[in-house]
């Protein structure tokens, strides 16, 4: 007894000192500054209470950033679940069948390479290169329309407030697609092959066997990616910051940027915090519920 209270006190005791100082307690302090009107700099500061939240609820642009918060999480994780599962399937199971067995496609080491290429790159280097591909003129989308005809359909993507949140959403999908693509193949590769050899004998399609046999048996991977994808949406400040800044006008503003400019170009800390803490209870709940209504019966192999 005396030395399982001793482990006790000299592995789990300091990891969760650790984790209240440097986790719970920013956690604490945000709740506390939401309630002032503290400006980041000056010590002083006065309690103001929900002021902050009820000034939240007014705030046009805070709804307008979530509304696009909103937007991704309605079509980000359906978007890149569904390609990665598409993408991993053709890596895994997707080449013809042989006497050796269902396989993927020929080359699928290469393609699992170059999928997972993006999550090599920091998110500044990803956010710069979209950035420099979306420039109007000498942007490698534009010049690609303009060398094979297209110049009608050239834009200045970022500029243009009806393509700017779209040409955000289309970064997200594909500096995120290739992990999922990588973590949909990991869990298929320990699907045994016979499984899917009785579903082509039993003359399952392709489409079938995604449907009916590989996403019950990578569930667990799909609500895992679901949860994470949805937090991400929720987010999403770093590649918004760098790509587009929110711009033009409001039009492309999330709210993890919204919470950033709020708190050093405004300066005010108090209520940046308050929309912190709005942050948190949402994505919270968001979590809770992805995790709810994605749960199910896990199928035993």
């Amino acid at each position: 007894m005396r030395g399982k209270r001793l482990f006790i006190a000299t592995f789990l005791i300091p990891p969760l000192l650790l984790y209240a100082i440097f986790v719970v307690s920013p956690y604490a302090q945000a709740f506390q500054i939401s309630a002032t009107n503290w400006g980041g700099l000056a010590p002083d500061f006065d309690f103001v209470g929900l002021a902050n939240f009820r000034r939240l609820i007014g705030d046009g642009t805070f709804w307008n950033a979530l509304r696009h918060n909103a937007i991704l999480l309605a079509l980000l994780p359906v978007a890149t679940i569904v390609l990665g599962l598409f993408l991993a399937s053709m890596i895994s199971v997707g080449g013809r069948t042989d006497r050796a067995g269902v396989h993927g496609v020929r080359g699928a080491g290469l393609y699992r390479i170059v999928y997972f290429f993006p999550q090599v790159l920091s998110v500044a280097i990803v956010g710069v290169l979209w950035k420099e591909m979306y420039a109007p003129n000498s942007g490698l989308i534009n010049g690609a329309l303009r060398a094979v005809g297209l110049d009608a359909l050239a834009q200045p993507w970022l500029g243009d407030p009806r393509f700017s949140f779209w040409c955000l959403a289309v970064v997200l999908l594909w500096s995120n697609v290739g992990f999922y693509v990588v973590l949909f193949s990991a869990a298929m590769q320990s699907i045994p092959r016979d499984i899917y050899e009785a579903a082509l004998l039993d003359g399952a399609g392709r489409g079938a066997t995604l449907f009916r046999v590989t996403v019950p048996l990578v569930w667990d991977s799909i609500q895992v990616a679901w949860v994470y994808l949805a937090i991400l949406a929720i987010d999403a400040f770093a590649v918004a910051q760098i790509v587009t800044n929110g711009g033009p006008g409001y039009s492309s503003d999330v709210v993890g940027l919204r919470l950033y400019k709020t708190a050093f170009n405004e300066s005010q800390f108090g209520y940046a915090s308050a929309i912190g803490v709005a942050m948190f209870f949402l994505t919270l709940s968001v979590a809770a519920v992805f995790l709810r209504v994605t749960r199910r019966e896990r199928v035993e192999l």
